[in-house]
């Protein structure tokens, strides 16, 4: 299924640019960047738990916030791209 997570991590401190640093590199991990703060994963329920668990490790619950929307199997019809980034196939490899 596709998960898009997203993420806001304080940075007024040295600890919450670490912490912005430290999720990023979760999610850089287990998805595609599509925005500053937003990766689309391809993953089943029980890795989806797995990256949550790790995530919800790393932030402070009272200044960063994290939200997980499940797209499920069928989520091409569910996305619409407009702008300056190309849009691809998230389950196709990535040739650089």
């Amino acid at each position: 299924m596709l998960v898009l997570i997203t993420y806001d991590v304080n940075t007024e401190t040295p600890a919450g640019q670490k912490r912005l640093r430290k999720v990023a590199k979760v999610c850089v991990n287990y998805g595609q960047r599509v925005q500053n703060s937003v990766f689309e994963c391809i993953m089943d329920a029980a890795l989806c738990c797995t990256v949550k668990h790790q995530l919800e490790k790393i932030i402070n619950p009272e200044k960063d916030s994290l939200r997980f929307y499940y797209l499920g199997d069928h989520y091409k019809t569910k996305i619409e791209h407009m702008g300056a980034k190309p849009s691809f196939d998230v389950t196709e490899p990535l040739i650089l």
